[in-house]
């Protein structure tokens, strides 16, 4: 009767104060002696309050009856929760209730609290195990797999075992799957994560409980995110299972996911692209640890394609993320990541360009310490990404205006980020056996292919390119299209600092530089193709501009071809404000690489001199000959050096020579005296000479004793001892005077007839970049062959290069850039009554860049190239000890002043070389070096030696070029033109998808294919490479008796 009195009061009218008061009597009663069918009667109604009352009231009550009924009727609730009573509850509902409603799920977990201790609740736990995995494979809503979740977690015995136990969660997976959340307001979107996390968490204690589901359960992920004919899209509650996936397995994991051939790269963009929507879910840990984990390895087995579309598909949506406070660490990270790996276009970078303005004004006015810290993160990501791609001024004026007030990065920080996260820098640690990917070497440099025996066009291109302001100027030039020579040299430039290859093929330049004589495969003198190159371009120019000018378009057009002499007419339009002309007309190779020598003939008889100046982009610097070498007198006279003072002012060095040797040189027949090796100066290697005057006739009108002449082969000074050379002592050589006499007498116009002459050749206008040739082939008339002379030259540093600055000047005549030998000068002098006066100038040079040859012919061996970019420091960053000021001050030799000495700073062993400032371009590889590694390799291998020499004008500040220029050439580059730009662009996704090639097919050739590597040592180990057995440094049989022309 009890059952009655309760439904009857539950719903009568009376107060609810009076309800609950009378409920509570009731539920006090249930401990008194109740039969069998009273209890089941109760139990019935307030199953029926709990599952399908009224209202809250009436579920309250059920609960709190039948809690106190069961507790003390135990047998009796035993007997009616039965096994079929809950299968009957899972099955068919309960009344107007369906199997599916939330409140099943919480009768039956409340029950089996109330039942927990009974002998028949493992009937019932046998029972649970079959019907949860139904319900679970009939995919509830997030709101009852939460509450089955639950019950679950309180009752594990109800988790179905073994293999079921794997299918259970791969169901429960898909289940997770189909979550969605439609909610608008912040409450229910919380209730909905707290709802995904309880199953996610249910997952995991099924995990811990059951290793062998886990890698099952994974896999079903995998299939789920990367089917590509889903009709929907999965949700992305799947992020809230990442954080429960031990870190250990990532390598494990990725490693089966990437190498399985199964997989198909539209599957894996699809998947890839879904982990990256998970990182909209709040809370979510470790989602980006295994976003990037997945990027690396794609990365390492070249899956570049993949990369590339899923970049530039979802870098906005990871950008958007970072608005949001709760998802901000992990997009950041994501998408620095994707970022800074993309480098072989612009392309991603330029996709978030016009959102980060606002971003970081947002991120400003958040004001908070987080929000500080993350945006002085973005700030240096958006750095590196402006340095990488720097030449959009349009695009990121802008945001460096918005930045402007944050810290920066320094140039080498963002050097070291970008190399270490570009695609092509992921070690494929996952194939132990595959080659490595073959990207740029750690110096970021790329080299050039060689094409059959091309080391001489590859070694003066990289000395080209390192010659950092002609770079820039080729890069700035605005072609517009052009197919000139000046053109392709520009691509060629622009592939050399952008591309993502380790090396590039320069056969389009090859083929258009190519001197006609030259025969394609054969091994040619770099010397000569240097000069034809550079002629061919100011040649080039000239006729532009020629054709300019004579165009009826005005400056609307004019022409600029590599094949403009031929056909002038065809030469393509080029605009005039693109000329790399100055106010004085030059053209960019004069300014370069233009100087001017002035070359004085002095009859000895009647004193008239004559002169004129000549254009040179190379000084040709011989060998002086030793007095042991001469075997008969000739009839040319020469003034002794020892006896007779000199007014011509001679070369200078700061730095020379090699530390380690263990006695001063001897220079110029004078001994090196030593200094500061007393207490005074320790620690300071300080030596100081003087360079002697070479001697010259009297530029002063001085006479000349006849018992003052010496009977010679040579029409030069030579010297005692030639055991030690430098570069200053060639050419102070080059520049000494010559007495023409005998067989070479002048014909002079005033004395009507041959006289000896004094000739004096002069530097009057200094080149900004100074090409030096050192002539070490020579004509040997007794065996009628090339000879190649091996002596090793000691190489400064700095040095310091006489110039005289004329007072006054006759007209220029026109002229070609590439004049005749000197030697044969005088015969195209004229008279002229007096001489100007000169004043004479050091003017400081910075060595830049080195060819060597390696062999004992110029028709075989090898050449390879040492440089360095000069704009990158100054001398006071190469670690020697020298004021750059102060020799630019100090002047030459001067004819009063015998004793003047110039200081020399010798390389201090103790002293740390300026790490990674060396490079050595040898065809495809570059490496590190040092210049120590230059000093000795004449040394260490005998027949490679230096052969061409650049150097660069040191202005005094001791500055060539900053690193930023107009706030824009971010890394002090110009910016790139579009068609450059382009042009790269497709070559690096071309090379991309090569190397993705070449990783598949190795990769199904793995099983065949037996491991072999050899890691290339350093370059001081063995002698570079050589075109021909007649190359490199060591012995062997080919160096002296190999006559033809090998291929590389």
């Amino acid at each position: 009767m009890m059952d009655k009195i309760l439904e009857a009061l539950i719903t009568s009218s009376h107060p609810l104060p009076v309800k609950k008061g009378i409920v509570k009597k009731v539920v006090d009663a249930a401990e008194n002696s109740v039969d069998r069918e009273q209890c089941k009667a109760m139990f019935d109604l307030t199953t029926r309050l709990i599952l399908i009352g009224e209202d809250n009231f009436q579920k309250q009550v059920g609960h709190q009856v039948l809690d106190a009924y069961a507790r003390y009727h135990r047998c009796e609730f035993e007997e009616f929760f039965n096994k079929g009573f809950i299968l009957n509850l899972l099955q068919q509902g309960y009344g107007s209730l369906d199997k599916k409603d939330v409140a099943i799920i919480d009768y039956i977990h409340m029950g089996l609290k109330l039942i927990m201790s009974c002998p028949s609740v493992l009937e019932i736990f046998g029972c649970m195990h079959t019907e949860v995995l139904r319900l679970v494979c009939e995919r509830p809503e997030p709101l009852l797999c939460a509450r089955l979740s639950e019950l679950l977690s309180d009752f594990v015995h109800c988790i179905p075992r073994g293999k079921s136990a794997v299918l259970f969660c791969q169901q429960l997976v898909r289940t997770i799957t189909q979550f969605q959340c439609n909610a608008t307001q912040e409450e229910e979107i919380r209730g909905f994560i707290s709802q995904v996390n309880k199953v996610s968490n249910l997952l995991q204690s099924i995990w811990k409980a059951e290793p062998g589901a886990l890698l099952p359960s994974l896999q079903e992920v995998f299939v789920i995110i990367s089917a590509t004919d889903s009709i929907f899209e999965p949700s992305i509650a799947l992020a809230s299972l990442v954080q429960h996936i031990p870190l250990q397995m990532i390598t494990v994991l990725i490693r089966s996911l990437i190498t399985d051939q199964n997989v198909k790269d539209a599957s894996m963009t699809c998947a890839l692209c879904r982990m990256i929507d998970w990182l909209s879910w709040p809370l979510a840990q470790h989602v980006e640890t295994w976003v990037i984990a997945l990027l690396k390895g794609l990365a390492s087995v070249q899956k570049f394609t993949i990369l590339i579309d899923v970049t530039l598909l979802k870098i906005e949506q990871v950008f958007h993320r970072l608005w949001y406070p709760i998802v901000r660490p992990g997009a950041l990270t994501v998408l620095s990541h994707m970022l800074l790996s993309f480098q072989h276009s612009p392309e991603a970078f330029h996709l978030i360009v016009p959102h980060i303005i606002k971003l970081v004004q947002f991120l400003k006015d958040e004001d908070s310490p987080t929000g500080k810290i993350f945006l002085m993160q973005l700030t240096e990501l958006v750095h590196c990404m402006m340095y990488q791609y720097s030449g959009f001024p349009d695009l990121y004026e802008p945001i460096l205006e918005v930045i402007k007030d944050l810290p920066k990065p320094s140039e080498e920080k963002m050097k070291m980020t970008l190399n270490q996260s570009a695609w092509t820098s992921q070690s494929n640690s996952l194939a132990s056996c595959l080659s490595r990917l073959s990207g740029k070497s750690e110096t970021g440099k790329t080299g050039l292919i060689n094409l059959g025996n091309t080391c001489y066009m590859n070694s003066v291109i990289q000395a080209l390119f390192m010659a950092t302001d002609f770079r820039r100027s080729v890069l700035s030039l605005n072609l517009n299209g052009a197919r000139s020579l000046m053109r392709k040299l520009q691509l060629l430039f622009a592939f050399l600092a952008h591309t993502q290859r380790a090396a590039y093929a320069p056969q389009s330049f090859f083929e258009e530089s190519r001197p006609p004589w030259f025969t394609p495969g054969s091994q040619q003198d770099c010397s000569e193709y240097l000069r034809f190159l550079l002629d061919r371009l100011h040649e080039e120019e000239k006729t532009c501009r020629i054709l300019h000018e004579d165009s009826p378009r005005g400056s609307g057009s004019s022409a600029r071809d590599g094949s403009s002499r031929e056909h002038p007419e065809e030469a393509p339009p080029v605009s005039e404000a693109n000329l790399s002309r100055d106010d004085d007309g030059k053209t960019l190779i004069e300014k370069m690489f233009g100087g001017k020598l002035q070359t004085t003939i002095r009859c000895l008889n009647c004193k008239s001199t004559s002169q004129k100046q000549e254009a040179f982009t190379d000084l040709s610097l011989a060998f002086p000959p030793c007095l042991e070498d001469v075997v008969e007198a000739g009839p040319t006279q020469l003034l002794a050096p020892a006896d007779y003072e000199s007014t011509v002012p001679h070369c200078r060095t700061a730095v020379i020579a090699d530390a380690l040797r263990s006695e001063p040189p001897a220079i110029h027949g004078l001994q090196v005296e030593e200094i500061g090796h007393g207490p005074e100066m320790v620690g300071d290697m300080l030596q100081t000479f003087p360079l002697p005057p070479i001697a010259s006739a009297d530029s002063c009108g001085l006479p000349v004793p006849s018992d003052k002449l010496v009977t010679v082969h040579s029409n030069k000074s030579i010297e005692q001892s030639d055991k030690t050379k430098s570069v200053p002592h060639l050419i102070n050589y080059f520049l000494a005077p010559e007495i023409l006499n005998g067989e070479n007498k002048y014909y002079c116009e005033k004395c009507a007839s041959l006289q000896n002459a004094q000739k004096v050749m002069q530097v009057v206008d200094e080149p900004e970049y100074l090409i030096l040739t050192l002539l070490r082939f020579s004509y040997d008339s007794k065996s009628h062959i090339r000879r190649k002379i091996l002596d090793d030259v000691a190489l400064p540093l700095v040095l310091q290069l006489p110039v005289e600055k004329t007072s006054s000047k006759s007209p220029a005549l026109s002229q070609p850039l590439l004049s005749d030998s000197p030697e044969n000068l005088p015969k195209k002098l004229k008279s002229s009554g007096s001489v100007d006066s000169s004043d004479s100038q050091p003017v400081s040079y910075l060595l830049s860049s080195i060819v060597v040859h390696s062999g004992m012919s110029s028709e075989s061996g090898h050449y390879y190239c040492y440089a360095r970019n000069t704009s990158s420091g100054s001398v006071g960053q190469l670690c020697y000890k020298t004021n750059l000021a102060g020799l630019a001050s100090s002047q030459g030799c001067a004819a009063d002043n015998d004793d003047s000495k110039t200081s020399v700073i010798w390389h201090d062993p103790n002293c740390k070389e300026t790490s990674k400032e060396w490079f050595l371009f040898n065809d495809s590889r570059v490496t590190f070096t040092s210049f120590q590694s230059v000093q000795n390799i004449t040394s260490r291998f005998p027949k490679d030696t230096a052969y061409v020499l650049f150097y660069r004008k040191q202005s005094v500040n001791c500055g060539v070029y900053p690193s930023t220029i107009n706030g824009l050439w971010v890394n002090g580059e110009p910016p790139l033109q579009k068609e450059l730009l382009d042009a790269i662009t497709k070559d690096n996704k071309l090379y991309l998808q090569e190397q993705e090639l070449n990783a598949r097919t190795r990769a199904l050739q793995a099983s065949s294919t037996t491991c072999s590597f050899r890691p290339r040592g350093f370059d001081d180990s063995d002698p570079p490479g050589s075109c021909g057995p007649s190359g490199g440094g060591g012995g062997g049989s080919g160096g002296f008796n190999t006559i033809s022309r090998l291929v590389f």
